[in-house]
């Protein structure tokens, strides 16, 4: 027998899933409504001084997230702005000219890459008659359908209820009326917005709660290896850099990856061995994205804790895209963000990805320009899917990691096995060699924390740097 579900339960799901119906399918207008604001330059040029990206970059970007979720993309268009309007965002004569785009073509749905009011919404709706949601809507939809685990789900449900919380101010006016009051007072009742506003919190109380013991696993799970303990690498980008192929070349996974925005949802942790046998833990993680609902970071800190308490950052950059400096700024602003500073090169690896991707000629130039840069400074040029520069990359990995261990030349008995194993597991072996007595000759580095072991172990182990 079906449990009935509590009161309300069935409202509240509908307002948790305000995009529900953007269906798969669905005919789609993008617009990218962009206010430039203009500074003369040499020979009459002018530049945008609000956005790095190019308007028509934008747009695409903006298409790809509508195509993440399987619209039919008919259309986009660039409208450009002078000034917002407060009851359309865009101008009149415009939402008129739309309208007869949106009829001719049959439009379902409009897909507006900004931030809009529900007012602005619910006017341009009516203006249309077609569905209409912003930018922070069309992320949201992608994430709820990305996410798998149960984390995952919560985060993105927690998000949607603080989205849509934020639209039961003075949005729909048809919920505008009085409940019956209750007990000898009576009184003019509960508005239906404060009862779906009641509703939403209760749920988000809930949700939190449940995130924070999501928390304190995570935490639990993070001692858990510090006490082992394996360095952790974590990987951070933009949105579709190739996070994901990476993370499947090294560990010999099979993550999904494809060439599409937010493919990765789900963080996701392997162990992988560093070229002097040492072992780490990679980290596939969300990728950004410029304009990133702060709702969505917030829900999402939990998962991005792995982030803050990495060793080392590999930030993933799609070096073949026209726009990626300006994808590695909107990185390195989340990063900060969370507490990270993103000029660390102690700590952070600029991984420069999809080299198999560059003309020959802006490969040569690319080359010639890493060579200036100092090697400590100095980025990974690989290719993901070729495998093009990965062995570099993990040498460099296994220098950060490295950096400040403590080397020690160990002798041993050649019937040692317990021994030798034991240094090929907890230790890099840095260097072998045999006596003329057989004896086992070993250079090893090995983590601080690992050095009162060894010491018991060896105590004729000699610290050599």
């Amino acid at each position: 027998m079906t449990e009935p579900r509590p009161p309300g339960e069935e409202r509240l799901q509908r307002l948790a899933e305000p995009e529900k119906d953007v269906a798969t399918g669905t005919r789609t207008l993008v617009l990218g409504p962009y206010i430039r604001r203009q500074r003369s330059r040499p020979g009459g040029r002018s530049e945008d001084t609000d956005n790095p990206r190019t308007e028509a970059a934008r747009l695409d970007e903006a298409v790809g997230l509508a195509r993440a979720i399987d619209l039919d993309v008919v259309g986009s268009l660039q409208v450009a702005l002078n000034a917002l309007r407060p009851a359309t965002y865009i101008g009149k004569g415009k939402v008129e000219e739309i309208a007869g785009l949106v009829r001719a073509d049959h439009i379902g749905l409009v897909v507006m890459d900004c931030a809009l009011s529900p007012v602005q919404q619910r006017n341009l709706e009516k203006a249309w008659g077609a569905k209409v949601i912003d930018r922070t809507g069309l992320i949201l939809e992608i994430f709820g359908r990305r996410a798998r685990t149960r984390e995952g789900t919560l985060q993105v449900e927690l998000a949607h209820l603080s989205y849509q919380k934020s639209r039961l101010v003075r949005s729909w006016t048809h919920l505008e009326r009085q409940r019956g009051g209750f007990g000898f007072l009576g009184g003019p009742g509960e508005t239906q917005i404060e009862a779906d506003r009641r509703l939403i919190q209760e749920r988000m109380t809930r949700i939190e709660r449940d995130l924070e013991t999501v928390t304190q696993t995570r935490a639990l799970h993070r001692a858990s290896r510090r006490r082992v303990p394996y360095p952790i690498i974590a990987l951070v980008g933009y949105t579709n850099a190739g996070k994901s192929t990476l993370f499947n070349r090294l560990t010999a996974a099979e993550v999904l990856a494809e060439n599409m925005l937010f493919a990765t949802l789900d963080p996701t942790s392997r162990a992988i061995k560093l070229p002097h046998g040492e072992t780490a833990i990679l980290s596939d993680t969300v990728g950004f994205i410029s304009d990133l609902p702060t709702m969505l970071v917030a829900a999402f800190r939990a998962t991005l804790e792995d982030v803050i308490e990495a060793d080392v950052l590999l930030h993933v950059r799609d070096i073949s895209h026209g726009d990626t400096e300006a994808e590695a700024s909107d990185v390195q602003g989340v990063l900060r963000d969370l507490g990270i500073n993103p000029d660390d090169r102690g700590r952070l690896i600029e991984v420069w990805n999809k080299a198999d991707l560059l003309p020959a000629e802006d490969r040569d130039r690319l080359d010639a320009s890493i060579a200036r840069i100092p090697a400590e400074q100095r980025p990974a040029l690989v290719s993901a899917v070729t495998g093009e520069g990965v062995e570099a990359l993990l040498k460099g990995i296994e220098r950060r990691v490295s950096e400040g261990r403590p080397t020690f030349q160990v002798i041993l008995d050649p019937a040692d096995g317990q021994g030798l194993n034991w240094l090929y597991e907890q230790a890099e072996v840095l260097d072998r060699r045999t006596d003329p007595d057989g004896k086992l000759h070993l250079v090893t580095r090995l983590a601080p924390e690992k050095e009162p072991r060894l010491r018991t172990r060896f105590p004729s182990a000699r610290c050599i740097a």
